[in-house]
């Protein structure tokens, strides 16, 4: 498991497992957010099963799941929502941390630039600068 800091309260991680879940509460994680749609790759655990196994450990679990590449206006607003509603702090994993970021930015984008947050985003060790545009087109400033 690759726990990537992104901000003080949300980071981002690849797939985790039951094995992780104490990791990630002594770590002091409240909140889950599984990105990744089952069965995208033989092994991978059941998001229902991962999620009846970390709220038995006490945590928060949302599933968004995320089909590679495919950010619709629900999930940046679900996510959004998460974000503001639950305990903190979040991680929110997916199969490399890629989309789980990439949502992470397109929620944030109402209210930060671009630049600003692929900033945020390099520093975790993420170029999202293929997403400027989108991000620049979402901002309100």
């Amino acid at each position: 498991m690759d726990i990537r800091q992104v901000t003080a309260t949300f980071a981002v991680a690849d797939q985790i497992t039951e094995e992780d879940l104490p990791l990630l509460r002594a770590r002091g994680f409240g909140t889950l957010i599984c990105n990744r749609p089952d069965g995208e790759v033989e092994g991978q655990p059941a998001a229902e099963v991962l999620a009846a196994q970390a709220r038995e450990q006490g945590f928060e679990w949302l599933w968004i799941p995320i089909a590679s590449g495919n950010f619709t206006p629900e999930a940046i607003q679900a996510f959004e929502q998460a974000l503001a509603a639950t305990e903190q702090p979040v991680l929110a994993f997916c199969r490399s941390g890629t989309r789980s970021i990439t949502l992470w930015a397109l929620a944030q984008s109402s209210r930060q630039t671009a630049a600003e947050l692929l900033t945020t985003a390099a520093r975790a060790g993420y170029d999202l600068s293929p997403m400027a545009p989108l991000l620049d087109a979402r901002f309100k400033g």
